[in-house]
Order: structure tokens, then C-alpha cells, then sequence
């Protein structure tokens, strides 16, 4: 036991030295090696510092990213449902707009047909005006004329009259010379006093004629002394070439007769009778089926009472592309009688039918064809009207509207009460030719109608407003519109 403690003391005094020495050399190391470990952990600090603070701010950028983001969504949420509201209010105001644009269109083509209708009227109200001064010309020239007649004529007179008294002045000097030698003859033969064959004095004698008698002869040919007045005698010859005899007031008369023959009610069995009483814009009658086929010829004929001081429109045939493809059309503010017979806007022609004014019926008959454009008007079957190159090798196209009594400005409807028909049509019909004189002739007088009739009354599919169907046996016998 001893042996081993002393070793364990011998190895304690060895190792116990050794261990302080190298325990005061480790000792004199840190304080060299402290500095750079307190600069590192310094370092490390400022590091760690700078990277929280980095951190930090990368934390809070991540947070205004975030809140930004957030904001950006609800912004872009909200952008988008305002651009939804946008594309839905662009949506209507695109809608309302082509409303906008159709009405607009619609009412652009009604302002260019009532334009050109406009222009057409002027046109008339210048061709009436100019036919009119043209005419006022003829008579003023007329006047003129007839004044200068009457100058002359009295010119004339006056001559005439200064002819006669020197003529009756040569025979006052002729019967002064005659009662002169007379009274020679009288002293050289005085047994002629016993005869009794003295002639009082201013007497003039010729040879084989006795004294009375060649008085009697001088005096019926002897010119009046006291003459009447020029303008007179002028007056007195114009009224007796002015003013017919009763002889022959009664011949002109008689030869001007009259259709109908009045109380006769020889205007019969024309089928039913439509009254048009005023000038409504309700006041229509629609005929249908219109035109099942195109037309390059047609006629239209129908017995008319007109009961207004002017001609309204009788027939109106309208499509899509054009309101007045065939329009017998007329209105308050053309001139009283005239009549435009249409065929495609804006083509048409005037027609003279003032006949129609007088509140009595008529028979009318209207044919057209495109060969040349030939068009015929025929009133109480006489021919009144005629003329060429109106809408040659032109076709009026199928399926559109046809109506009676009013003109239409769009298929079916807008109406004007000024071209308004205001009477009573019968008997009308529509052919796709044209009808021969004589056939027009046998319509009037009541014959069966001719073949080739496409429309009728009897194709009549309703009537507007306050139009009044009727049936007369006679139209003599239907009552007349107030």
C-alpha cells in the first residue's frame, strides 16, 4: 500500500507542476486571443443585427406586398365589376343607338319621300303656274288682239261712214245738176209741165223713169243724214257674233248629250259600292292577295263619285323597296282635277281629270305597258289622255300591299289625311294587259267584264275606319257622301 501512494504523490509532484505551467500558458494565450474573439462576436452581432434589421425590412416589404396585393385584388375585383357594368351600359347604349339609327333611317327615307313628293308638287304648282301665265300671255295677247280688231273696225266704220257722206255728197251735186237741167228741159219744152211731169227741184231723173218714181228710188237709196254712233254700231256687231240665236243655243244643246241619261238608272249591276265620307286617315279598304306576279301591262278601270273639291288618291301599291311602285295619287294641295299616276317613285304622270269635280259618277280607265311606256287615260269612254316613254321595259315586282282610298308612305300604313279619297268607287277591277277602246267602250255601258282580270272588289279583305259598304241595283240610286 505504500508503494502505490507514493507513486500517486510522485506522479501529483510531476504532473500537478506540469499542469499549472501549462495552465498559466493557456492562461497568457486567451488574454492574446481575446481581442480577435470579442471583435468576431462583435461582428457576428453587427451582422446579426444588420440581417435582423434586413430581415425586418424584407418582412415588412413582404407585408406592404401583401396589404398591396390584397388591395390590387379588391381593386381589380372592383375594376372588373365596373368593367362588366361598362360593357353592359356600352351594351344598351349600342342597342338604344341602332333603335336610334333605325328610327332615324326610317325616318331619313319618309323625309326623301315626302321631299320628293314635295318636289313633285312644286314641279306641278310650276307647270300649273306657267300653264296658267302662259295662258293669262294667250289672253292678254288675245285682248290686245281684239283691241286692236275693234280699233280697226272702227277705223273701218269711220272710213265707211266718211265714204258715205262723200258719196251722198256727190249725189246731193248730181241731184242739184239733175234738178238743174231739169229745169233747162222744162223751159225748152214747155208741153212736159202739161203732162205733169215737172219735177220739184233737188229732184234727179233718169231717162225712162218718172218723176215720183225716180223720187221714191233716190229716196230708198239715199244715205241717212244723221248717222249713229261708231262705237255703237261696233258694240252691236260684237254681240251678234257673241252671242248665238235660241235657234242655236237649242241645236248646241241638243247636241251635247249626257251619260247617264238623268232618272234613267241605267248604271246597274255594278256590284257592291264603297263610301269613303271623309277625309280620314282610318278611311281604307286592303285588297288582297296584291300582285301575284310581276306586271308589265295593266289597266284599271272603276266608277267614281268624287264629293270634295279635289282628287284623293284611289289605288296605293307599295313594297319594301319602294312605298309608290303604282299610286293613282292625289291630294288638297295640287291643283283641283290633277291626278299623278305613279310607277315607281319618283316617275310619274299628270292626268287631266277635272271631269270628276261635278259630284257625279264617272267612269275612269287608266292602262300603261313598258313597250315604249305607252299610257292611255279614258274618261266615260272617250279617250282623254295619252302619251309614251313613261317607264319603259319596266316591271312592277309582286307582294306588296294594296289598298284603296289612301297612300301609303311604308307598307300598310302612314297615312295622310290630305291625300285622303273622299266619294264612292264601284265596279273596279285591274287587269295584267291592256284593255282594247272597245273593251273600255262595253265596260261603260255595263257588258260583262273582259278576260285577263287579276283583282276585283270581290278581293276586298278588310275595310278601316268609317268607310261604308253598300249594295244599289242602280248607282244613280246610292246616296251621295255629305
Amino acid at each position: 500500500m505504500g508503494r502505490p501512494g507514493r507513486s500517486t504523490l510522485l506522479f501529483l509532484l510531476v504532473f500537478v507542476p506540469m499542469y499549472l505551467h501549462r495552465s498559466s500558458l493557456q492562461e497568457g494565450s486567451p488574454v492574446r486571443q481575446r481581442k480577435p474573439f470579442f471583435e468576431r462576436l462583435r461582428r457576428l452581432e453587427e451582422q446579426f443585427q444588420r440581417f435582423q434589421e434586413v430581415t425586418l425590412t424584407h418582412l415588412q416589404d413582404i407585408a406592404n406586398n401583401y396589404n398591396v396585393s390584397y388591395n390590387v385584388d379588391v381593386q381589380f375585383q372592383r375594376l372588373t365589376e365596373e368593367s362588366r357594368a361598362v360593357a353592359l351600359a356600352v351594351n344598351r347604349s349600342q342597342a338604344a343607338v341602332q333603335v336610334d339609327l333605325a328610327h332615324l333611317k326610317t325616318w331619313m327615307r319618309q323625309t326623301k319621300r315626302r321631299g320628293r313628293k314635295v318636289d313633285a308638287k312644286l314641279q306641278a304648282l310650276d307647270h300649273a303656274l306657267s300653264v296658267k301665265s302662259r295662258q293669262q300671255a294667250w289672253e292678254g295677247k288675245d285682248q290686245i288682239a281684239q283691241q286692236d280688231a275693234v280699233s280697226h273696225l272702227a277705223l273701218d266704220v269711220l272710213t265707211l261712214q266718211n265714204t258715205l257722206a262723200h258719196l251722198a255728197h256727190q249725189v246731193r251735186n248730181q241731184s242739184t245738176r239733175l234738178a238743174a237741167l231739169e229745169w233747162q228741159l222744162q223751159v225748152a219744152n214747155p208741153d212736159t209741165a202739161a203732162q205733169g211731169l215737172i219735177l220739184a227741184p233737188n229732184q234727179p231723173v233718169q231717162p225712162g223713169l218718172s218723176s215720183p218714181k225716180l223720187h221714191r228710188e233716190k229716196q230708198a237709196f239715199r244715205p241717212p243724214l244723221k248717222h249713229r254712233n261708231p262705237s255703237q254700231d261696233l258694240a252691236a256687231t260684237l254681240q251678234g257674233t257673241q252671242k248665238p240665236s235660241s235657234l242655236n243655243s237649242h241645236w248646241a244643246s241638243a247636241a251635247a248629250p249626257t251619260w247617264p241619261p238623268q232618272g234613267t238608272g241605267e248604271i246597274c249591276n255594278t256590284g257592291p259600292v264603297f263610301v269613303f265620307p271623309n277625309a280620314s286617315t282610318e278611311n281604307v279598304v286592303f285588297l288582297s292577295p296584291g300582285l301575284l306576279k310581276g306586271l308589265r301591262a295593266l289597266s284599271f278601270c272603276s266608277w267614281i263619285r268624287m264629293t270634295s273639291g279635289y282628287l284623293g288618291t284611289l289605288l296605293s301599291y307599295a313594297t319594301e323597296e319602294n312605298d309608290n311602285k303604282l299610286v293613282l295619287h292625289g291630294r288638297d294641295s295640287l291643283v283641283p282635277g290633277s291626278m299623278h299616276f305613279v310607277i315607281g317613285d319618283p316617275a310619274f304622270r299628270e292626268l287631266p281629270l277635272q271631269l270628276l269635280l261635278d259630284r257625279q259618277w264617272h267612269h275612269i280607265c287608266v292602262s300603261w305597258t313598258s313597250i315604249q311606256g305607252r299610257y292611255w287615260l279614258y274618261v266615260d269612254r272617250k279617250l282623254v289622255a295619252t302619251g309614251s316613254h313613261f317607264r319603259e321595259d319596266y316591271e312592277i315586282p309582286p307582294g306588296g300591299s294594296l289598298v284603296l282610298g289612301q297612300e301609303q308612305d311604308s307598307v300598310g300604313g302612314s297615312f295622310d289625311s290630305a291625300e285622303a279619297f273622299v266619294g264612292s268607287m264601284s265596279g273596279l277591277a285591274i287587269w295584267d294587259r291592256v284593255l282594247l277602246p272597245r273593251e273600255v267602250a262595253n265596260l261603260f255601258i255595263g257588258k260583262e267584264l273582259p278576260i285577263g282580270v287579276i283583282l276585283t272588289l270581290a278581293n276586298v279583305t278588310s275595310v278601316g275606319g268609317f268607310v261604308q259598304r253598300t249594295e244599289c241595283p242602280c248607282l244613280e240610286h246610292c246616296p251621295a257622301t255629305p
